[in-house]
């Protein structure tokens, strides 16, 4: 090695030498430093319960009287079941008299006639089935403001996917909401005068091809009842009906709810030992709010907005219509037992 290549060797060598020992120096200095302030000395892991589920977070003092907190909570998947009251030509499924006996509908008088036609029995209502998806990660930041440690204030936010609700058909409904389907094409055939069937051929007389038509009486009674579907409201536009029908791909009837992805928080909350005895073990409780977004929005399948474009809601899809409406921010209840891990 020349003489050159050897003061060049020992330069480098010098000068990670030198970063060395301060990165070092830097790294003992920001230890104290956290040390002396009480940052990142601690470390609490806890399991909290409430209004947006279950969950897990971490904390860690940055400050005497300031926490900050991460973690994420999942909502178990529960069902609830919400039903959608048929309707034919704007004629309820079930209609009583005065004096509350059952009197027959159009809509009596078509099952039959699908069942008949289809094989499918068509029910009054379809039955739809509601569970949360509620998911999200948080980051909170506790402030203590007295010297007791007791009380605390929070601010942070939530951030998780959209949709925190979705509702479908049962598996029980699929035969009435495809009999429903079948109807309806049948139905628009009927109006346009168009063959129910129709098959292609080749022009020769083994394949001349056929155009199957229902009787013209028997079209003209499916023209009378009219379309079948399930009304749910009114648009608050037009005042029109607002009437959904299974979706022509699937055959299915779904409802998603959604929100802000992010949902600022703000709270407060009260904490304490869990037994006197170890100072190791926690429990608080918290409330606050969650800003999501002002009133959350129920799309159906077909993309209408139960929530922003539907009035006058009736039955079980209506009290949730309401229910959801009618909350602007989203309550937050929680328990949270804490261990300190160091």
């Amino acid at each position: 090695m020349t003489i050159k290549m050897k003061k060049i060797v020992l330069a480098v060598i010098a000068a990670v030498t030198v970063n060395l020992t301060y990165a070092q120096s830097a790294a003992q200095r920001g230890s104290q430093w956290r040390k002396d302030n009480g940052v990142f000395q601690n470390l609490d892991v806890s399991l909290t319960v409430g209004t947006t589920g279950i969950g897990i977070d971490v904390a860690s003092r940055v400050h005497e009287n300031v926490q900050l907190r991460m973690g994420y909570e999942y909502m178990p998947r529960f069902k609830a079941g919400i039903y959608f009251p048929v309707e034919v030509g704007g004629e309820p499924a079930v209609a009583y008299d005065e004096q509350g006996n059952r009197v027959e509908t159009r809509f009596d008088r078509l099952s039959k006639m699908l069942t008949e036609l289809t094989g499918f029995k068509v029910e009054d209502e379809v039955k739809m089935v509601g569970k949360p998806t509620v998911n999200n990660f948080k980051f909170l930041v506790d402030v203590f403001p007295f010297k007791n440690k007791h009380w605390h204030i929070t601010g942070g936010f939530y951030w998780g996917a959209s949709q925190f609700a979705y509702a479908e058909n049962s598996t029980q409904a699929m035969t009435s909401l495809l009999a429903v389907s079948m109807y309806n094409q049948i139905y628009e055939k009927c109006v346009a005068d168009e063959p129910i069937i129709s098959i292609e051929g080749d022009g020769t007389a083994q394949n001349p091809g056929m155009n199957v038509f229902l009787t013209e009486a028997y079209r003209q009674k499916i023209v009378n009842y009219g379309r079948m579907g399930f009304h749910v409201g009114d648009n608050k536009d037009s005042g029109e009906p607002y009437i959904m029908e299974p979706d022509a791909e699937s055959g299915m009837v779904k409802v998603r709810a959604k929100s802000n992805s992010f949902k600022p928080y703000l709270g407060f909350g009260y904490g304490g030992k869990l037994m006197k005895s170890r100072d190791d073990w926690k429990v608080s409780f918290d409330a606050g709010m969650m800003f999501w977004g002002g009133t959350p929005h129920l799309y159906t399948h077909d993309g209408t907005d139960l929530t922003h474009d539907v009035e006058n809601i009736t039955g079980k899809v209506g009290d949730w219509a309401d229910f959801l409406g009618g909350i602007k921010v989203y309550p937050v209840l929680q328990v949270r037992f804490t261990k300190s891990i160091f």
